[in-house]
């Protein structure tokens, strides 16, 4: 058995909030001390052939942690130790947030997955774009997400997204606009077109680059194709897919199935995959794959189906710190298999 294995029978008796926070203290410690280094040379996976450029960045593999794990931008330089190619920390609010009434984060084991309704608590951009500003920062990219604050009224959102990115501009090497999350009131209604529209040509009009928005598993072919409609008329760089789904999958066996919140995990996984795919075909801008990715098998189906790059957060939790080190292992064996020469020729293979 491994080591995670035992740790996380004890992890998994403690509330799984309160189980977060001790991961993230334990990171925090890794990244204060020495520790830090004999990690990244027990879990970095070195190999020119995981390398990739994507909108004009140097991605080391393409293994990266989803927004939601380091919302406050707390433990970038452990995460990087890891073995992660890339980060994305927030989501983060222009104005501080406690979020939704405790409980609302719940574990489905027998699943493989999490119902989430944290409802984008964090710190605020004022702080978090200190922290980043100050530094340490890792020597992989930093993405930033950004979301609305919920006291702000949706004719004002634009302005909102514009004030966070303003704060953390300098720090991070792309910005993703979230206006997906299913846990925070109306949200999901900026992904109207016209809604959306107003929020991009804003945070273009400050300089914002790389940008891109993530989008919901949950809209509808006619709302989803506006919304890519406007990928493509803004011309932003890229698109992270998906976000959690309100929705049940009826395989689901866990009771905190009722939970309301989003889904995310191994049961979203092959639905996600489908949807990078078609993303992929829409837009001709990278696709960043998340949903479900806990093993070099399914990160390697969402980079054939046109993933440029993957992230994940459940996968962590469940196969713990090592997780980086043995997707990106598997993919260097997917690669020799499938007679790839690097990640980035198996880009949309299956596509």
């Amino acid at each position: 058995m491994r080591a995670y294995d035992l740790l996380k029978r004890g992890l998994f008796l403690l509330p799984p909030e309160t189980a977060h926070g001790l991961a993230v203290n334990a990171l925090q410690f890794v990244q204060r001390t020495p520790t830090a280094g004999a990690i990244e040379r027990h879990c970095r996976v070195d190999d020119p052939r995981l390398e990739s450029d994507v909108f004009g960045l140097t991605f080391p593999n393409p293994v990266g942690v989803a927004a939601g794990f380091d919302k406050n931008a707390e433990v970038p330089v452990a995460l990087a130790a890891l073995g992660f190619g890339h980060l994305e920390v927030g989501a983060v609010t222009a104005q501080p947030q406690e979020g939704n009434p405790r409980p609302r984060a719940f574990r489905l084991p027998e699943d493989r997955a999490l119902i989430n309704r944290m409802g984008f608590n964090n710190e605020g951009a004022d702080a978090i774009g200190r922290r980043l500003d100050r530094g340490p920062l890792p020597d992989v990219p930093i993405g930033v997400n950004i979301g609305k604050t919920t006291a702000t009224p949706l004719a004002e959102a634009a302005d909102d997204y514009r004030y966070t990115y303003e704060r953390v501009a300098e720090a991070g090497d792309f910005f993703v606009v979230n206006v997906s999350c299913p846990n925070t009131p109306e949200l999901r209604e900026l992904q109207d077109r016209d809604a959306l529209e107003e929020i991009l040509a804003e945070l273009r009009s400050v300089g914002a680059s790389p940008l891109l928005v993530k989008l919901s598993p949950d809209l509808p072919g006619g709302a989803l194709e506006e919304a890519l409609a406007v990928v493509d008329e803004m011309d932003l760089d890229g698109v992270v897919t998906t976000n959690t789904t309100t929705e049940r999958p009826n395989t689901l066996q866990h009771p905190n199935r009722a939970q309301r919140g989003g889904l995310s995990g191994k049961p979203i996984e092959d639905r996600a995959t489908d949807l990078v795919r078609y993303t992929a075909r829409r837009v001709d801008v990278p696709v960043i794959g998340v949903g479900g990715v806990s093993d070099a098998e399914g990160a390697y189906a969402k980079i054939r189906a046109g993933a440029s790059l993957v992230q994940l957060y459940t996968g962590l939790i469940y196969e713990g710190p090592t997780i980086a080190r043995d997707i990106n292992r598997g993919l260097l064996e997917l690669l020799e298999r499938d007679g790839f020469e690097s990640i980035e020729d198996a880009v949309g293979a299956d596509r």
